[in-house]
């Protein structure tokens, strides 16, 4: 057995939805990456078990230098969007990409060290890095560069609560989704490009890797949406439930969104919206592509926001 090759089950899931295209991925997958290990000059090592949507490992250069090679699942189009962040970046805010295959997709990547969430750093201290990274990373759009926008990436998660609820029979209240709706509506309607970034879009701690030649941290895996800062920001709303229900999730979640705005400035109103949005669609995401029994903290905590706020 090729350890090499021992695909997270997340990956193989989500070349399994790819059907055809998918299991092609899957067959050649061997062969290609033996093929870029030849042209590229590297050796391929032990595969990352956190990998959702991509073939990714360790591997190492000629010289000794350690990289990742990361090969995407077939016909995905988050990896163009990751391409075009990384290729803007430079390295800046973002791990660096050193080489890129047109043909498959694949990118060789800096090797950077332990992620944020494996750190053992206070919740506060885990956003306050977050945040000073974002801020590094944000930057305008650059030209001829595609990335969906804050209104529509708000009309996208509208029309998921819509279609998902009533499928799953109704597993939150009426009432969180009728808040949900209306911030998604407000967040829309709020969308400026004179004042987005283009921004990561899941900025949360398995995705903030430390540099150690910088000693500060890097993103990796962005999904690149043209957004209002606040969106990025209200991953944090979104992450470490069990901080949240550990006392009143209400008094928490406000003290945490007004940490997130004395960091960076930014209006804690949307901060709280997109967060409160953010929730509820992982909440509805684990139920519907499992595991189920991850939905109830990100649930329970925007029951109790809810009731805060007129339906």
């Amino acid at each position: 057995m090729n350890l090499r090759f021992e695909l997270h089950e997340r990956v193989r899931c989500n070349a399994a939805v790819r059907g055809a295209e998918g299991a092609a991925w899957l067959a050649r997958l061997p062969r290609l990456v033996a093929e870029l290990e030849s042209a590229w000059g590297i050796k391929v090592g032990r595969i990352f078990p956190n990998a959702t949507e991509a073939y990714v490992s360790e591997a190492s250069k000629a010289n000794g230098e350690q990289v990742v090679l990361k090969v995407p699942l077939a016909g995905s189009e988050k990896s163009a969007r990751e391409l075009g962040m990384l290729q803007a970046a430079n390295g800046r805010g973002y791990v660096r990409l050193l080489r890129y295959d047109p043909e498959s997709g694949a990118m060789l990547l800096e090797r950077l060290g332990p992620q944020l969430a494996q750190m053992n750093n206070p919740v506060d201290k885990q956003i306050e890095i977050i945040c000073a990274t974002l801020q590094s990373a944000w930057m305008p759009l650059p030209h001829g560069m595609y990335a969906m926008t804050g209104g529509k990436k708000a009309d996208e998660m509208a029309a998921y609560i819509q279609l998902v609820w009533p499928k799953l029979g109704e597993p939150c209240s009426r009432r969180a989704v009728a808040v949900a709706l209306r911030f998604a509506a407000a967040r829309r309607n709020a969308f400026d490009p004179a004042s987005a970034v283009l921004g990561h879009g899941d900025a949360h701690g398995w995705n903030t890797l430390y540099d150690p030649k910088a000693g500060n941290f890097k993103f990796v895996d962005p999904d690149g949406l043209f957004i209002e800062r606040a969106h990025d920001l209200s991953i944090s709303m979104r992450e470490w439930s069990a901080d949240l229900l550990a006392g009143d999730p209400v008094i928490l979640g406000r003290q945490r969104c007004e940490l997130l705005a004395n960091l960076t400035g930014v209006d804690p109103v949307p901060i709280w919206q997109w967060g409160f949005i953010e929730r509820l669609v992982n909440g509805l995401l684990y139920l519907e592509r499992g595991p189920a029994e991850n939905a109830a903290e990100f649930l329970d905590v925007v029951e109790a926001w809810a009731l805060t706020e007129p339906s």
